[in-house]
């Protein structure tokens, strides 16, 4: 039987690059740290995360980087710069990074709820 209590793991991002807290925040997420990890039960823990807005992106990402999406209707390319993203909402950039680190199947919406952008 798999111990299903939930811990919550607070989290400082200030000064810490982008990728490497999403990467963390993602294992934590899934439960890969728990020794009763197993990959068809989600046993992840709730992560908090502070001060989301103080958030490294390395070399000229925070200039050239670019978020698209498609409409679905001719010409309805998207672009939008990291930078605009970052002074508006900068949560949205954590949770796009950690939703795309998570495995492509049912669990990833209920581990992303897990996530507390503070």
């Amino acid at each position: 039987m798999v111990n299903k209590e939930r811990q919550k793991h607070i989290i400082d991002a200030t000064g810490q690059p982008l990728g490497r807290l999403a990467s963390h925040i993602a294992h934590l997420l899934i439960g890969k740290h728990k020794p009763a990890y197993s990959p068809n039960i989600d046993i992840g823990d709730f992560v908090e995360v502070h001060f989301i807005s103080k958030v490294t992106l390395t070399g000229k990402k925070m200039d050239q980087k670019i978020r698209r999406h498609h409409s679905g209707y001719p010409g309805g390319l998207k672009e939008i710069p990291i930078k605009t993203i970052f002074a508006n909402k900068p949560e949205q950039i954590l949770i796009d990074a950690v939703s795309r680190m998570l495995p492509k199947n049912s669990h990833r919406p209920t581990r992303l709820k897990r996530l507390i952008c503070k």
